[in-house]
């Protein structure tokens, strides 16, 4: 059970489905129970699933880095047939869960970040740091499918919570892979801006992109909307967390130091979390 949850990826998946979660009551304020647990557990299947099969597909590069030498495949503690069965399983079950409890737009949705992650994020990974680009659409949708299964509705404001995860993953998935950068780099992965690794520019984009997240992050407050999305508490607690971080991620431009990337990761960890549950506080109040 150990290894199944290292395979899912627990940790990660629970961050995702509280993403979910918020952007749910995003779109209603009556809890429907079984729309939510079937969000939870689909939501739960189809991330595991989809983690799964990304240590499948990598399992020859995870035994060079030291972050993933100790995972169940790169040591043959589980074999590559059991962790394609259990992923797959996972997977299936939890776009057959979201299909049918929360609505078949959500079913395509779940269909769409399985694929995307596993059968073109994964591989590029190590061609390309285009992946970062393409990564960012299938971990976007998980706000957007927490939204839609309570609403039933692909509307702006679905999109306004896509735009803000989307955005997002930039500064918070560079800042890891700056990091991580000589264990990534063992790999064969190109996961940082450009070629040339840790540099001044590469900083630089981390820094835009921190900016960039503040106006999308306030498009929920901002855009006159019938019935608007949040209030004014939301929209400075947004505004304090953007600033914090591209504050850090200003420092990282400055200095090019990896301990300056570390907070901008870490940063970036309380950012998304922080910023939707102000949404949805700010929606009840």
């Amino acid at each position: 059970m150990k290894d199944i949850g290292m395979l899912f990826k627990l940790r990660l998946t629970l961050l995702v489905i509280i993403s979910a979660v918020l952007s749910y009551y995003m779109g209603t304020s009556v809890t429907d129970w079984t729309k939510l647990g079937a969000l939870c557990i689909g939501g739960l299947l189809l991330t595991g699933g989809s983690n799964g099969m990304n240590q499948v597909l990598e399992r020859q590069w995870d035994k060079l880095m030291i972050r993933t030498q100790n995972r169940p495949l790169p040591t043959g503690r589980m074999s590559v047939s059991n962790a394609i069965v259990i992923s797959m399983i996972a997977g299936i079950a939890g776009i057959i869960i979201l299909w049918n409890y929360c609505g078949t737009a959500c079913g395509i949705l779940g269909l769409s970040a399985f694929i995307m992650y596993v059968a073109i994020y994964t591989p590029m990974k190590r061609i390309s740091s285009l992946a970062v680009f393409v990564g960012a659409f299938p971990g976007a949708i998980p706000p957007m499918l927490g939204y839609v299964a309570a609403t039933n509705n692909f509307g702006l404001e679905a999109g306004l919570l896509f735009a803000m995860q989307f955005m997002w993953q930039f500064p918070h998935f560079w800042a890891i892979a700056w990091v991580a950068h000589e264990d990534y780099a063992r790999g064969g992965y190109k996961l940082l801006p450009f070629n040339e690794g840790r540099t001044r520019r590469t900083a630089f984009q981390i820094l835009l992109y921190s900016l960039f997240l503040i106006p999308v992050s306030l498009l929920p407050w901002a855009l006159p909307i019938a019935q608007p999305m949040t209030g004014n508490f939301a929209a400075v607690i947004t505004a304090l967390a953007g600033l914090v971080m591209s504050y850090y991620a200003l420092r990282l431009w400055r200095s090019c130091d990896t301990a300056d990337a570390r907070k901008v990761m870490f940063t970036s960890f309380f950012y998304l979390p922080i910023v939707q549950l102000a949404y949805v506080l700010d929606k009840i109040a």
